[in-house]
């Protein structure tokens, strides 16, 4: 069962429409998946259709027990043509107070969620994490095998990738090499020098572990705002093009799965 953490310390980079266009992208393939959302804005939650779910991730974290996510798990409000709906742990309103009360936790709070998403009988686990480096997206780190970094091709953007790089390394040093490698992922791509710059930038520094990137379509908006895939978009102009590039940043995680860090917990997870 891998477990992919989706991260960024800075909001508006697009990291729950990458979230949304993997889950889509496995989703048509019959992989059975799972959005955990970890962000008290729920907007995974509302971008895959649930409102007002009566509880959701809190619970879980609250109980900080092997398989108390199962409880709290949704189906979509997705159609698709192909393949399966993707489930969803929703974000509710309480989230937003949980990150202090774990603050308080004398023993430490940061494996709550790992030890939630035990025995969670799914093909992949997608955790978008909330705008922050704090003890919510800590947690998704520590649950997850493998971390994306979400980024926009921007001055600021591009400085708060090596932050964010750095979290994860202390997090994989006290946690037997998980998560792995985190790989980049630059969404809103645009067609100005500024944002080629950019992206030429951070493909320079960081090599291969920079993944094809998203461009700025008004179609990933549109859907979006419509709480449904984008292959729900039919002939929209730019849907297309945008399921292709999720559909190859998919790929390459496919690609890099046999790579990941896997602990014994994990593989216990996954029935191995």
């Amino acid at each position: 069962m891998p477990v992919v953490t989706i991260v960024n310390q800075k909001g508006g980079v697009g990291k729950t429409t990458v979230a949304l266009g993997l889950a889509e992208a496995a989703a048509v393939r019959g992989r059975r998946v799972l959005v955990i959302d970890l962000d008290p804005q729920g907007n995974a939650t509302s971008g895959l259709g649930v409102w007002d779910a009566p509880a959701g991730v809190e619970l879980a974290l609250d109980a900080g027990t092997p398989g108390s996510l199962q409880g709290v798990i949704r189906p979509s409000g997705w159609s698709l043509a192909t393949g399966t709906i993707p489930d969803v742990v929703p974000s509710t309103p309480a989230l937003a107070s949980r990150e202090v009360q774990l603050a308080t936790d004398p023993v430490g709070a940061q494996d709550r969620l790992e030890a939630a998403v035990a025995g969670a009988d799914h093909d992949l686990v997608l955790i978008d994490c909330p705008p922050s480096l704090g003890l919510l997206t800590v947690n998704g780190l520590f649950a997850a095998e493998r971390a994306l970094v979400v980024t926009a091709p921007s001055a600021w953007a591009a400085d708060g990738v090596e932050q964010v790089l750095r979290t994860i390394d202390r997090v994989s040093d006290r946690h037997s090499g998980r998560p792995g490698t985190p790989s980049i992922v630059v969404n809103s791509l645009g067609r100005t020098r500024d944002g080629r710059y950019w992206y030429e930038e951070m493909a320079s520094r960081y090599g291969d572990r920079v993944w094809p990137p998203i461009h700025q379509r008004a179609a990933i908006a549109e859907a979006a705002a419509q709480s449904v895939p984008l292959r729900g978009l039919g002939a929209r102009s730019g849907a297309h093009e945008a399921v292709a590039e999720f559909d190859a940043v998919y790929e390459q995680l496919v690609a890099t799965e046999g790579t990941w860090v896997t602990t014994p917990n994990a593989s216990t997870s996954a029935g191995a």
